[in-house]
């Protein structure tokens, strides 16, 4: 079965003609084989993406605290409100927000509103990009502790 390309004729353009359309139908047959970014050099940055929404099992998991007279002053942190007897969800951080509150944000994003302490995602390749960071982080503190242990054997001598 022939590409949808190859079935449109499409073929690059002489390298003398547009340069930028060659490339635009290059990357038009990558998306269309489905292609790793990574494979051609394509990084997605993961820092500076829009949140995804927390995994759905972790939210429908997260502890429900049954508030009860508290004081008035006692307000909660995204909507102001004060705390009344009714049932709040506490994060891992142990913040508690009203329930309806905090599962809108959470169907949005995977961190607390104050913390910002991350939950899980249903995203396969956010979570691998994650673990990889914390990895990352975990080898750089270990690498950090370890010169400034060797800095200070090295600098004492009896």
């Amino acid at each position: 079965m022939e590409s949808y390309f190859d079935e449109q004729d499409c073929e690059p353009l002489d390298l003398e003609q547009d340069t930028r359309t060659n490339v635009l139908l290059e990357l038009a047959r990558l998306l269309f084989n489905r292609i790793d970014f990574e494979d051609v050099g394509l990084l997605v940055d993961w820092d500076h993406h829009l949140p995804l929404p927390a995994a759905k099992a972790v939210v429908g998991s997260l502890p429900r605290t049954l508030i009860r007279g508290s004081p008035k002053e006692l307000k909660y942190p995204t909507c102001l409100l004060e705390f009344k007897e009714e049932t709040a969800i506490e994060m891992p951080c142990h913040h508690l927000f009203h329930s309806s509150c905090i599962l809108s944000w959470l169907s949005k994003a995977n961190s607390c509103p104050l913390s910002h302490h991350e939950l899980p995602t249903d995203d396969d390749t956010n979570e691998e990009h994650r673990r990889d960071k914390t990895q990352k982080e975990q080898q750089k503190f270990r690498l950090e502790n370890l010169r400034g242990a060797m800095c200070t054997r090295g600098g004492r001598h009896s």
